[in-house]
Parts: C-alpha cells; sequence; structure tokens
C-alpha cells in the first residue's frame, strides 16, 4: 500500500463520522441520547418517525460506533457510545450556529422576546441559586433528570407544571432549561409560568453543554 492509499483510508474512516451524523434525525437521536438510555420505540415517538426508519438511522450511528445497544426482552435499547458524542453534538450544533444566518434566523424565531433568556450563565447561576435568589427547574421528563441534572435543580417535568404551581413563590425568580437550545420544552415551561404572575426565563443549555462547559453536574451514579 503507498502513501496515497494509506491517505485515503485515513482519510475514509473519519468520513464515516461526518456521514453519519450528515442525517437531520439522526442528529435529533443523537440529542435524545445525550439525556439517557432510550428505546427505538420511544426514539421513534420523540422524533415522529416510524420504527422501521429510526432503527434503520440508529443502525447507521451504531455502524460509525457513535452509539451502543443493549437488549432486554424484545425491546432494544440504545445509548451514547462516549461522552465525547455528546460533545461532538454540542461543538456542531454551535459552529453551526456561529456560521450559518438561516440557523441564526430560526433561533431568534423561537425565542421571539430576548429578554426570556437567562443572562445568567454556568458559575453564576449557582451562586445564585445557593443565595435563595433563584429556582431552577428541569422541565425534562423524570428518567432523564435522574440520569443527570444540574445541581441544585428541581424535577419538575412539563407534564406536571401547572397542577404544581403551588410550588412557586412570586418573589422569586425561576430559571428552567430542557435538553438543549433545540428544545422547546423550557420555552413552554417559561410562558406557563408567566401566564401565572411568575417570574421566569430560560436558561438554552442542557446537561450536554452544561458537561462541556466542565460544569458539575450530578449523574446517576452519585
Amino acid at each position: 500500500m503507498n502513501n496515497r492509499d494509506i491517505k485515503n483510508l485515513l482519510y475514509e474512516q473519519v468520513a464515516r463520522i461526518s456521514k453519519a451524523t450528515s442525517n437531520p434525525k439522526r442528529l435529533e437521536l443523537l440529542e435524545l441520547l445525550c439525556q439517557n438510555e432510550k428505546s427505538v420505540d420511544h426514539l421513534a415517538k420523540e422524533t415522529e418517525i416510524s420504527i422501521k426508519l429510526a432503527s434503520a438511522h440508529l443502525k447507521e450511528l451504531k455502524s460509525a460506533r457513535l452509539v451502543a445497544t443493549r437488549r432486554e426482552g424484545q425491546f432494544v435499547f440504545y445509548r451514547l457510545a462516549d461522552t465525547r458524542v455528546a460533545d461532538l453534538w454540542v461543538m456542531l450544533r454551535e459552529l453551526a450556529e456561529e456560521r450559518l444566518l438561516e440557523l441564526q434566523m430560526v433561533m431568534r424565531e423561537m425565542v421571539a422576546r430576548p429578554n426570556d433568556l437567562s443572562p445568567i450563565v454556568g458559575g453564576d447561576l449557582l451562586a445564585q441559586v445557593q443565595r435563595g435568589e433563584v429556582m431552577v427547574i428541569d422541565v425534562r421528563p423524570r428518567l432523564e433528570y435522574a440520569v443527570a441534572h444540574l445541581p441544585f435543580a428541581r424535577s419538575i417535568p412539563l407534564s406536571e407544571l401547572k397542577q404544581r404551581i403551588n410550588e412557586f413563590s412570586v418573589d422569586k425568580m425561576v430559571v428552567a432549561y430542557c435538553r438543549g437550545p433545540f428544545c422547546l420544552m423550557a420555552k413552554d415551561a417559561v410562558n406557563i409560568l408567566k401566564n401565572e404572575g411568575i417570574r421566569a426565563t430560560l436558561l438554552e443549555s442542557g446537561v450536554a453543554e452544561w458537561r462541556l462547559s466542565g460544569l458539575p453536574l450530578v449523574t446517576e451514579q452519585e
């Protein structure tokens, strides 16, 4: 094998990663798996595609060694093969947000009122929670919260929010987060809280962004 053949082979192998992540639905599947392990049925439902199509996309991701599987009875569960796969997703999304004007326009439309976005980030947020100045809520499903969540965050799934309004105080700012900037659950939570007269703001970061920034998480193992 000559030098050119070797170089071709090297780039070809790396291209398997970019090929596996070149489909929008596969990226959405990766974002979901950044939260926790999920069954094919669950992933198909979340992404609003057929189980057959979800399985095909997951097969491509597995072929590129981005996800791994386990079987439990008749169900197959998928998980990220490595936390660096979550880092890859976050960095790819952040690069796209920085370079693509079209994506920036869509992101602006998602947050019609910029004031809904929390100006608080990272360590500042943790400090404010410790001082009792803000309340952080995780509006993802409980299982995702159990696997990993931001320190001091309370689990109040979006589906339970209206029934648990009495747990909030009009005197304290609420910071809501979900799966990351592309997730709409936290935006919906902020709207519900504001309609009830509660001050609320949206934190764009999810657990994947939080981890990549080097900030602490409360994990399932802990």
